[in-house]
């Protein structure tokens, strides 16, 4: 009987962050600002028909880089446990938190068992009545959990991405505002980014319901002018 090579935990473990993380940076970056009038998200993405950014629940929103395919999956997940929750119990107990710890033993569980990663890293937001009440998860592709503040950078060029982000993300700045840092943010030293290659989303901070609003070529215009 053939025995099959043997490879150590930390080298199997090694080679599949490797592989996840190259899938991840083939995709376009995604910036998470919480802003004085809620939470946007903006994301480098040509496409009008694949979305990164969607609506989960009432104040929740999800993001997604790396394979569209895979975080779609999780995506319809967080939709249908969301929903079940709140239909279970009550639509206040539905929130950002438990859907982030949902993903993690998901992601953790691909991550450890199955022959490969989910090449993904995804963004759970919610936003609050006020801006301390704002949540950002940011989970990877190993199931790892980040609660963050202020600022949030999903993708392959996050450091860089984040760098240009430092000093120029205040706490009480306006939507056009927090618009123009992530674009920037984005797009880095070397080009410009026009609204046709981006996608952006809003958490209103104010409001009853669904705070989730998705913003169109013209509202984009409109906030950068």
């Amino acid at each position: 009987m053939n025995m099959p090579f043997y490879v150590a935990p930390e080298q199997l473990m090694k080679d599949r962050a490797d592989y996840a993380q190259k899938g991840i940076a083939r995709g376009r970056s995604l910036v998470a600002i919480e802003c004085a009038d809620g939470i946007l998200i903006c994301a480098e993405n040509p496409s009008r028909n694949l979305r990164k950014v969607s609506e989960i629940y009432d104040r929740i929103a999800f993001a997604g880089v790396g394979k569209y395919n895979e975080y779609d999956q999780l995506r319809i997940a967080g939709v249908r446990h969301a929903d079940l929750k709140g239909f279970n119990y009550s639509r206040d107990d539905v929130d950002a938190q438990a859907l982030a710890n949902q993903y993690a033993q998901i992601l953790g569980q691909v991550f450890t068992h199955d022959a490969k990663p989910m090449e993904v890293e995804i963004l759970v937001a919610e936003v609050g009545t006020e801006q301390s009440g704002d949540r950002l998860f940011h989970i990877r592709y190993d199931g790892s959990v980040s609660d963050e503040t202020l600022v949030t950078v999903l993708g392959g060029d996050a450091e860089a991405i984040r760098g240009r982000l430092d000093g120029a993300v205040q706490a009480d700045m306006g939507l056009g505002a927090a618009l123009r840092a992530a674009i920037d943010a984005l797009a880095g030293p070397d080009r410009g980014l026009t609204v046709d290659e981006i996608e952006v989303a809003v958490l209103d901070r104010d409001g009853d319901g669904r705070r989730f609003r998705r913003l169109e070529n013209g509202d984009i215009t409109s906030l950068l002018a």
